[in-house]
């Protein structure tokens, strides 16, 4: 087991194991009642986790939510305000966020938003939202516009990745998680990189040899980064690699498109951009696409898509006015941005990644 500090305004720990659930209750602290949201698909997990903060002495209530981007809808979010309101919930009792990181978004911004700002501590229990959603303090939920266009920074009081979680994760699922770990490795980690290279098969397994270790290193650094920016005003932006077509994709995929998958290609469109502004040389690309095409990830998308794509672009979190802000790479573990590209190299670089 590990404990990962990430620091700023409101400091908490992200619990790494093995068989960690019984470490909940040190994350919940002092309260009297406990809403546990949780994905209505995984009962084997919620079950245990409401059971343990039961015998630990707090009031649980297990409130179902949708499975997947489902559950980040407005109607959802307003039942969770009745359900709170219903359980006489106060700003000294807690929100726990069990699921993958659809969930653990809509539970944080429930909790943001309740009595403007109650505890939330974060379950994730796929490695997407281990090493990326559940940590930061993003919270958010979709409107039919865009995806996490709702939102607000809301850090958690702790978050607790149990690894035995992920043996329930479908393959795919898993796999699909892989993109953000691969990201942070571009980003800034090249160690997780070679880590994937030296057994490709092996992570892409949860039993892999190297899971703990790509799981650390992956919440490491997004640790690191939040830590020194919260609220996206610079450095925090890094992590958007490969996020602007990603988000792009899910929104023309109606959020039905797994979105480690969009990442992938996302992050391949990214390189390719790199390329083309004269920042990095071919080889860097290909090893985008080895990597990636070595645990199972894709790296193209539909050649007819380009006009829908664009559009769906234009709506941005980094984007400023009518200018798209991209972030790129000047080599591994040396990101930069692009600022307002022009048109021709937007549709090249796609037209690179089309199928």
């Amino acid at each position: 087991m590990s404990r990962i500090k990430v620091g700023g305004e409101t400091p908490y720990d992200v619990v790494v194991g093995t068989g960690v659930l019984g470490e909940l209750p040190s994350l919940v602290g002092e309260a009297r009642t406990v809403a546990v949201v949780h994905a209505e698909g995984l009962p084997e997990i919620a079950r245990p986790v409401c059971h343990g903060l039961t015998g630990a002495g707090y009031e649980v209530h297990p409130l179902p939510v949708p499975d997947g981007e489902a559950g980040k809808d407005v109607k959802v979010l307003a039942g969770l305000w009745s359900a709170f309101a219903r359980l006489g919930m106060t700003r000294t009792d807690v929100v726990v966020g069990v699921g993958g990181g659809a969930t653990t978004d809509l539970a944080g911004f429930a909790a943001a938003t309740w009595l403007r700002g109650v505890r939330a501590v974060l379950v994730p229990t796929t490695l997407l939202g281990m090493v990326d959603a559940a940590v930061g303090g993003k919270t958010a939920i979709d409107i039919p516009e865009g995806k996490n266009l709702v939102g607000a920074f809301h850090p958690p009081a702790g978050v607790l990745c149990d690894l035995t979680t992920l043996v329930t994760v479908p393959r795919a699922d898993y796999v699909s998680g892989l993109a953000e770990v691969i990201k942070a490795g571009f980003i800034a980690d090249p160690r997780i990189l070679e880590l994937v290279e030296d057994d490709p098969e092996a992570a892409g397994r949860p039993d892999g040899p190297h899971t703990l270790e790509l799981a650390e290193r992956a919440i490491a650094m997004k640790a690191r980064v939040v830590s020194a920016d919260l609220r996206e005003s610079g450095l925090r932006e890094i992590l958007n690699y490969g996020h602007t077509l990603a988000h792009a994709i899910e929104k023309v995929e109606g959020y039905r498109f797994r979105h480690g998958d969009a990442v992938a290609i996302g992050m391949v469109y990214a390189a390719e951009l790199s390329r083309l502004a004269g920042r990095i040389d071919a080889g860097l690309v290909e090893r985008h696409r080895a990597i990636l095409t070595a645990v199972g990830l894709p790296t193209s998308y539909v050649t007819e898509a380009w006009p829908g794509l664009r559009d769906a672009m234009r709506i941005d979190k980094k984007a400023r006015g009518s200018r798209l802000r991209f972030v790129v790479l000047d080599g591994v573990a040396s990101p930069g941005r692009l600022e307002d590209p022009g048109e021709d190299l937007l549709k090249t670089a796609y037209e690179r990644v089309a199928r």
